[in-house]
């Protein structure tokens, strides 16, 4: 008899790479070219995970529509030329992540996938750069969903894997992955290396010090 399908889903941003250079230096810019006075970093960092224009509204919500749609297109601009001058170097694979991602990808009944406030365009570039293209059989991204930490991006890659709510893990760095999570009824295991407080990962399961912690705590939650 084989094993029950597994899912475990990454976001990407202060999860699987640490992107917080790329994404602060944007959204200066973004800012800069609008004449608005540039959040500091860890306001920044703070809305890393929403989708873009949730992100601008909380960052920008003295700031009208209109003004904040500009902030959006002008961090995506700011973005991908960024990415397009320093490429896999723009948003690097946190230490360990991938030999677990080569490692779970070798257990035949576990499928991997992502769950990430990245464009299509921002992550089929970031997973390019890094070689990543054959272990993700599902990837969900802002395009397509409302924002986090609504369950619509589990909540699709579970209808697309067929895997059960029982079976399926959130790892990610932010209040929002594990909220998600929770929203979607899966287990949530938090980051401790990423951009939001340990303190504020309280709807995880649990939280991992180091990427190599991970799939024995994957092994407790599905014993």
């Amino acid at each position: 008899m084989s094993a029950p399908l597994r899912l475990v889903l990454f976001d990407v941003d202060g999860t699987l790479v640490d992107s917080q250079g790329s994404i602060v230096a944007a959204m200066t810019a973004s800012f800069d070219a609008q004449a608005l006075p540039v959040p500091d970093r860890q306001a920044i960092l703070s809305i890393v995970g929403l989708s873009l224009p949730n992100a601008m509204a909380q960052l920008a919500p003295q700031h009208s529509a209109a003004d904040q749609h500009r902030l959006v297109e002008g961090y995506k601009d700011a973005y991908h030329a960024h990415r397009l001058e320093q490429g896999a170097a723009s948003s690097p694979l946190y230490p360990g992540a991938r030999q677990v991602i080569e490692a779970l990808h070798a257990v035949p009944e576990v499928l991997l996938g992502v769950a990430t406030g990245k464009s299509q365009r921002g992550l089929d570039a970031l997973i390019e750069a890094h070689e990543l293209e054959r272990y993700f059989v599902t990837r969900q991204v802002a395009d397509h969903h409302p924002s986090k930490p609504h369950p619509s991006m589990i909540d699709t890659a579970r209808a697309e894997t067929g895997v059960d709510a029982t079976a399926t893990a959130m790892i990610g760095d932010t209040r929002f992955d594990m909220d998600m999570a929770k929203a979607a009824g899966v287990v949530g295991i938090g980051v401790a290396w990423g951009y939001h407080d340990r303190s504020a990962l309280t709807a995880a399961a649990r939280v991992i010090e180091t990427f190599d912690q991970l799939p024995q705590a994957l092994d407790d939650i599905w014993i």
